[in-house]
């Protein structure tokens, strides 16, 4: 029997169940004399009688329904631990389904590949990179890379690093010919690069902060990409205005390939996580991928 500890709570749970002595003795492999004594003796310890019992049925008193509503849940749930320690004992494999930001993809998995294939060769991931909202669990991923402000609801999710902000850069080939704005408002008379988010049907509103408040600026120009990366090489060719990211484009910033604009305007807001459903019972690929992934996110720098 599973947790040997608690044979008397086990084999109350066994009759109770099966409403018969010879059913539950041959369920938990003891002779039904045995049982019996079992039960005679847990009820001695306890002072009150848990079953009625007749020739030919067995029936659980007021105290051994009390009995069973509290300790059959409890039983299950030291079963789920114990087997879930037991499944350490084998080396992790098997596939796990990743859904990824493309940003994340970039900052927190691309880099840690290599290292995760070398701690678990058994391991298969099978990522999918894009940048649509889905529901996780109804399309099928054991976990997902996301941004903190549309995470599903009743999901485990762990911080991968700090808050982030979006900000508007424009080559400065294009604003020494057409100059640069200096309120979000000004972007309406500015040709602007528009990226259109997986799944929507219009390009995505670029937003800012003031007053306490965000707000959206629903840019225009000739251009709508649905790679946000194009639409910063097509600022870097002097298209026009793109907004991204930026902590992505601080190279080219450096560079000075591209110049940052309206930076007043443009605040924190929380960046990537993990996110998974909670279950009981997670698969070792599942778990190692995981804490991989926790180790990694408190590695400093």
């Amino acid at each position: 029997m599973r947790a040997s500890g608690n044979t008397d709570l086990r084999a109350f749970v066994a009759v109770a169940e099966q409403g018969s002595f010879s059913k539950a003795a041959e369920q938990l492999g003891l002779s039904p004399s045995s049982l019996s004594q079992i039960i005679r003796a847990f009820e001695e310890r306890l002072g009150v009688r848990l079953l009625h019992r007749t020739t030919r049925s067995v029936a659980l008193t007021d105290a051994g329904e009390r009995l069973l509503l509290r300790v059959r849940p409890a039983l299950e749930e030291l079963d789920a631990a114990l087997d879930d320690v037991g499944q350490l004992r084998a080396r992790p494999a098997g596939v796990v389904r990743v859904r990824c930001l493309r940003a994340a993809f970039r900052t927190y998995v691309a880099p840690n590949l290599a290292a995760f294939r070398e701690a678990y060769p058994d391991v298969t991931l099978d990522i999918l990179v894009d940048d649509a909202v889905v529901d996780l669990v109804a399309s099928g991923f054991d976990v997902g890379f996301t941004l903190g402000e549309v995470i599903e609801k009743d999901m485990v999710v762990l911080r991968l690093g700090g808050d982030i902000r979006q900000i508007a850069v424009a080559s400065p080939a294009y604003i020494a010919r057409h100059g640069r704005p200096e309120t979000p408002k000004d972007l309406l008379s500015h040709t602007c690069i528009r990226w259109r988010w997986p799944g929507r049907t219009t390009p995505y509103n670029w937003e800012f902060f003031a007053d306490g408040a965000w707000f959206e600026v629903d840019v225009k120009g000739p251009l709508v990409l649905s790679e946000q990366s194009m639409t910063i090489d097509a600022a870097v060719d002097g298209i026009g205005i793109a907004f991204w990211m930026e902590h992505e484009l601080q190279p080219l910033i450096a560079k000075g390939l591209l110049v940052p604009l309206l930076e007043e305007w443009s605040a924190p807001f929380p960046g990537f996580y993990l996110c998974y459903p909670q279950q009981r019972q997670m698969a070792p690929a599942l778990r190692a991928f995981i804490n991989f992934v926790k180790a990694k996110a408190a590695e400093p720098g």
